[in-house]
Order: structure tokens, then sequence, then C-alpha cells
């Protein structure tokens, strides 16, 4: 027994020493660790050590001012730090790297950004050091950090980066380049730099160029809401986006818009197409063009157009004389712009030509007529003429416009076809006559349903025929059953057929119209298609329309974090594509929901939706099944959408602009991004009415 209560005092012995040794190890570590801070010869190491982060020793600003001698306010509304002593004076963000000395003398970027720590601001003591030109030493073998005002130093960057075109309080007026050099050592680890123009008020601003680390010239294009004090900042990214280095200097900007228009000169003579751009010295976001002739005031405007791009004028008899050619250019605010008035002289003859047929063709199907002319009319004939016999037809007189000709059997053979007009001083004029051979077979085509369609209601269906019949039906073919089915006009007069499917009708089909003419049976193609009389749903919403703006700006930041695009223009896109999020595809049969915000067909994270397309056939718009991308989550679409354009080949020049939303837009139409060719003003309407631009500011 007393062998086991001595063991157990020997064990306690034991433990008791490694305890007092680990607590011993404890202390000598801490106390290796602590950094000491000396300020003129004062320990104020007690008030808030120093920490070391990212290699840089942070102090804390107040109490080192103000050993110093220097006065240190805080401003918690926009959390931001000022220090002055005498002339000198330091202004700093909490978590920004971007430093400015003695009310924008000059600015620096920091390697670390300002931050709170146990509710003291803490720097890099550099940014004391470069403020006052004090001196600062270390000592390593102490771990001492001694700051003397009784010795001098120079200001030093953090960075070896630098802007080189321009100097601090420079002023900009117009395009312009900026040019910038980094260490190689820098170069290499740098994936992206990007140019920024930041508000001296607020340090935030916008992106307006970027590029690569192989990139040192970058161009600029200020738009009237750029003037007054700015800040240039070259800054430099690694490959996962972590500031890495940059530059940053004062500018002025003060523009004064200019518009020109050029590719054509004063008093030049125009008698063929020529190409007219507009010349400006800031970035606009469309432009007008007016050509008005002083003669008779015959005025043509191309409105809303590309500031980027350029029209192309043909003169018309009516400008003959002198015109006055001016370009208006429209800021982001819709403030206009105007050129001064380019005087030219238009000399052309009056030309007219029939068009929508060509010489030698034989004309076996319903075609589209147009008089192509370069003056006004008042009245419009097309005229088919026998070859053998002369014999004259006018197929049809109208003011102006085209015409739809469906040959029928009267007209077959060699003739002539040509029109005439009738100007606005009462004067006929006549085009080339063009040759072509009529095959006016009997025909007939069946209009109201096209190849591929799913027919899910009631529908009507009539025909198109190049004779007139005397009687009209369609045929149903019911491939599922094999079944065949007839229908008639409601009467004799009509030729328009109500067709409302039958349950039994459901199913793979197939439709002719067929007309009687002289006694003969005349049909026409077959079309296929198909009945469901199920179910169908239709495009939902994804969120409250009221919401969706806050919901689409979330995922449009969070993205151009990632990507670069403009998070003004992915919001004005989403807006636009799925109604505020009201239109959203879901599946037509399933009513599976989509997360597609963007309509982009084919197949996505989450497989496919069926949902409708338009086509035309004979004419007429209907609409066939189509397949939509599905995504598991909203966000898994939004990326794919960004996904395409940013790896797509003809979208590459829309990723050089694609920070900023004015030029984004216009690019997304010249790659052909929408059919619609309104599509870039409607983005930038929605941005500037709904102030998205905002979304776009950024700091450092």
């Amino acid at each position: 027994m007393m062998r086991k209560t001595k063991l157990k005092s020997i064990l306690l012995i034991i433990i008791s020493v490694i305890i007092i040794f680990n607590n011993l190890n404890y202390v000598n570590s801490s106390q290796i660790n602590t950094i000491r801070l000396i300020v003129d010869g004062n320990d104020i190491t007690a008030l808030s050590a120093p920490v070391i982060e990212n290699d840089r020793t942070l102090v804390p600003v107040r109490f080192i001012a103000e050993a110093l001698g220097a006065v240190v306010s805080w401003d918690g509304t926009n959390r931001t730090v000022t220090v002055e002593k005498g002339m000198n004076k330091l202004f700093l963000r909490i978590d920004s790297y971007l430093v400015e000395y003695n009310n924008g003398a000059s600015y620096n970027l920091s390697d670390v950004a300002p931050k709170i720590i146990n509710d003291r601001t803490y720097v890099p003591l550099r940014l004391l050091s470069n403020a006052f030109g004090i001196g600062i030493e270390w000592n390593g073998i102490t771990r001492t950090v001694h700051v003397d005002s009784s010795k001098t130093s120079e200001i030093q960057p953090f960075f070896d980066v630098s802007i080189t075109s321009h100097s601090n309080g420079d002023t900009i007026t117009g395009k312009t380049s900026f040019t910038i050099t980094s260490s190689q050592n820098l170069k290499s680890k740098t994936h992206e730099i990007k140019i920024l123009l930041l508000d001296k008020a607020t340090s935030k601003g916008f992106v307006i160029a970027r590029g690569t680390a192989e990139d040192s010239s970058f161009s600029f294009m200020p738009g009237p809401e750029d003037n007054g004090e700015k800040i240039l900042v070259a800054a430099l990214y690694n490959s996962t986006g972590e500031f890495i280095g940059g530059d940053s200097i004062g500018i002025y900007i003060e523009l004064v818009p200019v518009v020109s228009v050029v590719g054509i000169s004063r008093f030049q003579i125009v008698n063929e197409t020529v190409q007219i751009t507009p010349e400006l010295n800031f970035q606009a976001a469309y432009v007008n063009y007016e050509i008005k002739n002083t003669r008779s005031g015959y005025t043509k405007t191309f409105k809303k157009q590309d500031a980027m791009g350029s029209i192309s004028w043909t003169p018309v008899w009516e400008q003959n004389g002198l015109n006055l050619i001016k370009i208006t250019a429209y800021d982001k605010s819709g403030i206009p712009y105007e050129s001064m008035a380019i005087q030219t002289i238009s000399s052309v003859k009056r030309e007219l030509a029939l068009t929508g047929v060509a010489e030698d063709m034989t004309v076996s199907q319903a075609v589209t007529l147009y008089a192509s002319r370069n003056y006004d009319v008042d009245e419009t004939q097309f005229l088919l003429m026998d070859v053998p016999t002369g014999k004259t037809t006018i197929l049809k007189k109208i003011p102006y416009g085209g015409f739809e000709w469906f040959p029928g059997p009267e007209d077959s053979g060699d003739k002539y076809l040509f029109t005439r007009v009738k100007d606005t001083s009462g004067l006929y004029h006549q085009s080339k006559l063009v040759r072509v051979t009529v095959d006016g077979v009997p025909k007939v085509q069946l209009v109201g349903i096209g190849p591929s369609q799913v027919l899910t209601s009631t529908t009507a269906i009539s025909m198109k025929s190049n004779v007139k019949p005397t009687e009209f039906r369609c045929i149903l073919y019911n491939k599922s059953n094999s079944s065949t089915r007839y229908m008639y006009p409601s009467s004799d007069t009509s030729d328009i057929i109500t067709f409302t499917p039958l349950s039994s009708d459901e199913g793979d089909c197939s439709i002719q119209a067929e007309i009687t003419y002289q006694g003969q049976k005349i049909f026409s193609e077959k079309v296929n298609f198909r009945i469901f009389l199920g179910k169908t749903y239709g495009p939902e919403a994804i969120i409250a329309k009221d919401e969706f703006l806050d919901f689409a700006s979330e995922l449009a930041v969070a993205s151009m974090e990632k990507t670069g695009m403009s998070a003004a223009l992915q919001t004005a896109q989403a807006i636009l594509e799925s109604g505020w999020g009201q239109s959203v595809p879901v599946d037509k049969y399933t009513g599976t929901f989509s997360n597609n915000l963007f309509g982009i067909k084919g197949t996505g994270s989450n497989g496919s939706v069926i949902s409708n397309t338009w086509e035309v056939f004979n004419g007429v718009h209907y609409r066939i099944d189509a397949n939509f991308r599905a995504y598991a989550t909203v966000i898994d679409g939004w990326e794919d959408h960004k996904g395409f354009l940013m790896a797509l080949a003809r979208y590459e020049t829309f990723r050089s602009v694609m920070h900023n939303s004015t030029e984004g837009a216009w690019a997304l139409k010249r790659a052909g991004y929408a059919t619609d060719p309104l599509y870039a003003i409607k983005l930038i309407k929605i941005i500037n009415q709904y102030n998205l631009y905002e979304l776009d500011k950024i700091g450092l």
C-alpha cells in the first residue's frame, strides 16, 4: 500500500515539473514574439504593441502620432483617418491600399491596407515615415522598432511600379494613353492590370482599362461625367485576384466635348455611297446623323447609332444640290453635343429598278416585287409584258412598298417584268425590263400551320393559291392511328378553316391543303406537325418583379469580381431578357423551372426544358418547340451565360471593353449577340434609368 502511495507522489511531482517547464517556455516564447515600440526614446509598447502582417510592421497610428506631436482625426461614418503635423497631412481609409499625402500633393499605394485591430487603427510603419519624413530603424535581435523624429527619410514606394506617361497634377482634356512600367519580378506574378479612375472624395470609381502583364500602354476616353479632380491608379493583380502592386497619381479631367464629321470633306461632290464616321474626344452613349438638303428641305436621319461605328450614305434625287451633314453625340446623361455642319454637294441621276426577281429566272412560286429607287414617288405600278405579243398587264398599283405576286396559268410563258412610278412632280419613270420564265402551273400553299409546330388549341387555316378554286379543304393525317380527317371552311364563300383538334387527333400528324380547279385536285406539300391537348406550362417568374433589381444586382456584382464584366451591363441584360425576372422558361409539358434568365438554347447543368421559339412558313410566323438550357440554380445559369461570353471567339472584342457598360453594350451588338437592332440602346436606357452605373464602382 505504501509503495503505491509513494509511486503516486513521484508521478505527481513529474507532472508538476512538466507543467512548470511548459509554462516557462510559453512565457519565454511570448516574450520573444513581443515587438517593442520606441518613439523618440519612449517605450509605448504597453499602449499597443506592433504586429507583423505580410512581412510588414503594422503600428497603432494614434499612439505613434500623438507621441510625435501629431493630431489624429477619426471619421467613423466614412471610416477614414487623418494625421496632421505641421504642414504634413496623411489621409487613409480603412481597408484601402490608397494613401493620400498633403491634400493630394502626392499619392501612394500601400502593400497592407490600414485595418482595425482591437478597436485601434493599425497602419504600416512606412506610411508614417513617408508622411512625416522621420527616421525608422528595426533591430531584429531585440525585435524593437525605433521611431526617431530627429532623423529624416525620403518617401519610399511600396512597389516597383510607375505610371510613366503622366505626373501628379496633370490635366486630361480628351482621349489619352497611359503607360506604366513594373519590375520583371512583379511582372512575372501579374495576371491582370487594371487602370482605375477614382473620385477623390470617396476613393471609389471605375475600371477604365484592362490588360495583361505584357501590356504597358492603356487608352482612356473620358466622358463629361468624369470631369473634376480624380485619382488614377494602375493596379496589378495575381491569378487569384489578389492586389500585388501598383502606382497612383492625382489628375484633373477638364473635358470640353468636341464632335466632328469625318469620311467626307467640305464641298465634296457625292454621287455614290460614302462612309460617314463621328470623331469624338469623349465617350458617347450613341450618336444621331442628320443630312439636310438646303434646297428642298429633304432631311435624312440615322438615329441612335454606335458612336464607334459609321453609316453608309447613298444620296437620293431629292438631295441633289447642297447638303448639310451634322452629327450629334449624346453622353450617358442624354446631353447632346453637336458637330459643325459639313457642306457637301450631291449629284445623282434618277435610278429605278425592279427587285425580287432576276434575269432569266424561272418563277414558279410566290415572289415579292419591289421598286428600288433613289427618289420619292406618289404611285408605284408593277407590270407584266408578254414577250411574243408585247401585251402588257398592270399586276398591281400601290403608292409605294412591295407586292407579292403568285403567277397563275394565265401568266405562263416568257415574260418581261418591270415597274413604273410617278414622282412627286407627276412625271412617270420606268425601270428596265427583266426577262423571266413563268411556270404558272396551278399550285396551292397551306397557311396557318408550319413544319414541326406543336398545336395545342384551335387555329385558323387558310390557303394561298395562284388560281381561283371551286373547292377548298384540308386533309389531316394522324400518324399515330393511321386515320384521315377532312376539314372544310365554315361557308362556301370563306377560305378559312377553323381547326379545333379532337382528343383522337393527338400525336404526330401531317396536313395538306386540297383545292379543286377545273375539275382537277391540286394538293399543297404535306406539313408535319404534332397535336398535344394536355396541360401546358408557360414562362414563370423567378422572383417578385419589385425584388428582381436587387436580386440580379447581387449576382452581377459577384460575377464582376470574378470576370471583370460590368455588373451594370449584366444586370441590364438580365432585366431585358427575362422581363424583370417574370418570363423565365419552364418545360412546356412538365412545368420544370429552368433557372435560365437569358433564354440560352441547348443543354445546361440540369439538362434542358422544352419551350417555344419562332419560325416562318409561307410568310407567317409560328412557334415550334426548342430545347433551352436548364440549371440546378440561378447562379449556375448566370455563370454559364458569362462563361460563353468569356470563351467564344466571336466575343473577343467584347471582352476587351466588357468592364465598360456602354462600350460593352455596343460590342455585344457588333458581335451579333442579339437580332434586335436596338438591343444596345435598350441596355443603355435601362442602365441610365435605374442608375446601374453605381454597381460598377470599386475601390482599392
